[in-house]
């Protein structure tokens, strides 16, 4: 038996099977996540609709891979939700509360969080509760009986659990991110639930496109002699970079250097870092305006050290560019939301 082209005996000798099959599972996990959101609408929508009423912020948080989700969805929830959004990590949350929480103000505090056991977690929502006039407390985590969800407060909460395959076996988090991160977007579009279900199946034909077409492809570029790693995307995608770069220092227990930016931040100094040992990851856009300067970075890369090899994700082609592996997610003119792309986008930086 095979998982991801790799032989399953293979992956049990060296501790990967629970990853890769987690992997591979995650387009069939985001059908579940978004049908047990619709099982529960009407709930979310009673906590949501009275939190927002009240709340003047809302910070998304959560600790390494689940702070990344925040990078992600801010944008969604601040013009959905008609609230100012912030993501900021349950790290910072706890070092300097006094520079997030404050007296006066009603906050809405989502926690993302795939066990809810790390310290963090727990003591971001006692001090939310001790320093904030009035805090809500929406947690989205894979684990019912994780601190997290157990943890007392006095505030509203209300706990989204998500399928049990969420819950990751595997130590580097791989299904609890995407599904996390698609629940995130759906309770942002909660009024257009029903209506979101063409784009929901387009995200998992994309998922499953990257499995079926580019597991192989990628596991060559793994085997490749690279010794650092670039992982560049803009606006919500540039947490699906930051979240890529942390699972490819993950996964080869940091023998790999990593580097992640937007687009434009690279040239500000960190275009240093590409050099002949260099793998460079171009996880683009599908807008229009944000290609402009997407392309313009590639093409001011190209005039100057060459990388190793370069990988190009895009929904459909960037003005005719092209890169040592092209993975284009779209060949029938379908396009997902720009924030949706964020929950498929990663997989590559996973199988790498």
């Amino acid at each position: 038996m095979h998982l991801l082209g790799f032989d399953e005996q293979w992956l049990n000798e060296r501790g990967a099977i629970h990853t890769a099959t987690e992997i591979a599972g995650q387009p069939e996990l985001w059908l579940k996540t978004y049908s047990l959101i619709k099982a529960k609408k009407e709930e979310i929508a009673g906590f949501l609709k009275q939190a927002v009423a009240e709340a003047s912020r809302i910070i998304l948080t959560g600790a390494g891979t689940s702070a990344y989700i925040g990078l992600s969805l801010h944008s969604v929830f601040g013009k959905c939700l008609h609230r100012h959004t912030y993501a900021i990590p349950t790290t910072d949350l706890v070092s300097h509360p006094a520079d997030y929480f404050f007296q006066q103000e009603t906050l809405l505090l989502i926690s993302f969080a795939r066990s809810g056991n790390s310290p963090e977690s727990t003591a971001a929502v006692a001090l939310a509760d001790k320093l904030c006039g009035k805090v809500y407390h929406l947690v989205i985590t894979c684990d019912a009986e994780g601190q997290l969800a157990k943890c007392s407060t006095d505030s509203p909460r209300y706990n989204l659990v998500l399928p049990p395959e969420s819950n990751d076996q595997g130590l580097a988090m791989t299904g609890s991110y995407t599904s996390m991160l698609l629940a995130g977007f759906l309770i942002a579009r909660l009024r257009e639930l029903e209506a979101l279900t063409p784009q929901v199946e387009t995200l998992y034909r994309y998922g499953r496109r990257i499995l079926d077409d580019f597991s192989a492809p990628l596991k060559d570029v793994a085997s490749m002699d690279f010794k650092r790693a670039v992982f560049l995307g803009s606006g919500p995608l540039f947490g699906t970079a930051t979240e890529s770069q942390l699972k490819l220092q993950e996964l080869t227990d940091g023998t790999i250097v990593c580097k992640n930016d937007t687009f434009l931040g690279l040239r500000h100094g960190p275009k240093a870092v590409i050099d002949e040992t260099t793998l460079v990851v171009f996880i683009f856009s599908n807008d229009p305006y944000a290609w402009q300067y997407e392309r313009d970075l590639v093409l001011d890369i190209r005039k100057g050290k060459p990388p190793l090899y370069t990988i190009g994700l895009f929904e459909t082609p960037v003005n005719g560019l092209v890169f040592d592996l092209d993975i284009q997610l779209s060949d029938a003119g379908s396009r997902l939301e720009e924030a949706l792309l964020t929950v498929c986008d990663i997989i590559p930086g996973q199988l790498l």
